[in-house]
């Protein structure tokens, strides 16, 4: 998808914790990005623990919070402002709470991804994030759940798939503990070999 012998800069887009973006730093730091390499990271809330992340790793940072601005549109062109300012070429969603306006989805289209802890098309959509959707998982009984690394289009969750990874479902499994193994199992695995392929396929 991106050619030439420089480095991929990759915005990382985060809400909360941001372990998921731990993998992705850890996996930079090890090499495992190959040609990708983390340039900024965006979060959309002041007390996001994934800043404190980007900062220890010594990767640059911005906040853009959506009560900071009067309309969608406003907060969509300031997003696109901090990617195009550090010349991003791919974006991605690691557990980032907002959706994007179609202006961002236009400006970088196929070079959006987002990873998910369902495994698509099941317990996705509108709704369906953080431990909602490993509860949901639980209520269907489901036997087997994973994660999904997707293309982000306009429809939420409604991306082509890049990457995909099961993960048992245990009898004796709460919300949280079938959360944590889906991020130590799947997500923390798959989101940094989707960068990888991406970067340098």
């Amino acid at each position: 998808m991106l050619i030439g012998l420089d480095s991929v800069n990759v915005a990382v887009l985060v809400s909360g914790n941001g372990t998921n973006l731990q993998a992705l730093i850890d996996a930079q730091s090890s090499g495992m990005l190959g040609r990708g390499k983390i340039v900024k990271v965006i979060a959309s809330r002041a007390d996001a623990y994934a800043l404190k992340r980007a900062e220890t790793a010594g990767i640059e940072t911005a906040v853009i919070e959506r009560k900071d601005y009067k309309c969608i549109d406003d907060f969509d062109n300031a997003i696109l402002s901090a990617l195009q300012g550090c010349r991003a070429e791919l974006v991605v969603l690691a557990g980032f709470m907002s959706i994007l306006g179609g202006k961002i989805i236009d400006k970088y289209r196929n070079k959006i991804i987002n990873v998910h802890p369902a495994l698509i098309p099941s317990f996705c959509g509108i709704g369906y994030y953080g431990l909602k959707v490993h509860e949901e998982a639980l209520k269907k009984g489901v036997k087997i759940t994973g994660a999904t690394v997707h293309f982000v289009n306009e429809i939420p969750d409604g991306g082509k798939i890049i990457l995909q990874k099961a993960v048992e479902v245990l009898d004796d499994d709460t919300p949280e503990s079938l959360q944590r193994r889906v991020m130590e199992q799947a997500e923390w695995k798959i989101l940094p070999k989707a960068v990888y392929m991406l970067c340098n396929d």
